[in-house]
């Protein structure tokens, strides 16, 4: 954690919905004239698509049926690390891109599914933000969840997280269903053993809990609506939380424990306006002042 340089990470696995939280982070910087690095998780896989399809068949050859992007050996967990310990010290680090889409691809005039080259951050930055896998992950070799200074766990419920996976994949990426119910298989050990314990370490969780049958979610037509949804959010530390505050300027909300207020879907934005612009606030005029 750093006074001067602070940092944002997002955590969450494919799928659960982080690229929405990271909008309206976007949002708050933009309003609030806050100058982020922005960091994409995916810059930190180790290998590009035709190199992870390599490795995911060298895996299975020796017996290796889990092999995934969200286990270690498929990402630079130290370079993740080392990126969040040096803008901590002097608010600067070497970053790249994924590049997803044929899109985004031509724009860098590279292939899809490669990597640009690493580069320095953008100086006079007020802080940086993480989007991706591994924003609060813990190994025996690393400990990237000790230095963001605010880390946000976004995790629906396992079937939710599934159908949002399903429809994206299929309509983005052209993938069939079994595609991605197999890729769902594989990653369980490593979603187990490293995306799930990072939302015990989260300050705030984010978890969207449908209120329609989601009891198979490899044949559903469609994702519930935000509307057809509540939204746990969970305080790490709850102390200084303004929750009367809260209740009032969210409709229909409600406690369901000391530590957690619950949204309808709909309002989910609204709420993180309400949480995080204060917070971010705090954060950037501590930093100016150091």
């Amino acid at each position: 954690m750093s006074a001067r340089h602070p940092i944002i990470a997002v955590t969450g696995s494919s799928g659960a919905g982080t690229s929405t939280v990271t909008r309206t982070f976007a949002q708050i910087f933009r309003r609030e004239g806050i100058v982020a690095g922005i960091v994409e998780g995916d810059a930190f896989h180790r290998f590009n698509r035709g190199e992870m399809d390599q490795a995911m068949a060298d895996a299975v050859s020796k017996g290796n049926q889990s092999f995934s992007h969200f286990g270690p050996d498929a990402n630079l967990l130290h370079e993740l690390e080392s990126l969040f310990r040096q803008y901590g010290e002097n608010g600067t680090g070497m970053v790249r891109r994924y590049l997803h889409s044929e899109e985004l691809a031509t724009e860098f005039r590279q292939l899809a599914g490669t990597f640009t080259e690493w580069a320095p951050l953008d100086e006079g930055t007020d802080l940086l933000f993480y989007e991706g896998l591994h924003g609060a992950v813990v190994t025996d070799k690393v400990d990237v969840a000790r230095h963001p200074d605010l880390l946000v766990g976004v995790v629906p419920i396992i079937n939710l997280e599934w159908m949002q996976k399903l429809h994206r994949d299929r309509q983005l990426r052209g993938y069939s269903t079994e595609a991605v119910v197999d890729t769902v298989l594989r990653r369980m050990p490593d979603y187990v053993n490293y995306i799930t314990p990072q939302f015990a370490r989260t300050h705030i969780n984010f978890q969207r809990v449908p209120t329609v049958d989601t009891s198979n979610p490899f044949i559903a037509r469609d994702i519930p609506t935000p509307d057809e949804s509540f939204v746990v959010i969970r305080f790490a530390q709850p102390r200084g939380m303004d929750f009367p505050y809260l209740l009032r300027m969210i409709h229909d909300s409600f406690m369901s424990r000391a530590n957690s207020i619950v949204v309808p879907g709909g309002k989910m934005d609204l709420a993180m306006q309400l949480i995080f612009t204060p917070m971010i606030l705090r954060m950037v005029e501590k930093s100016r002042n150091n």
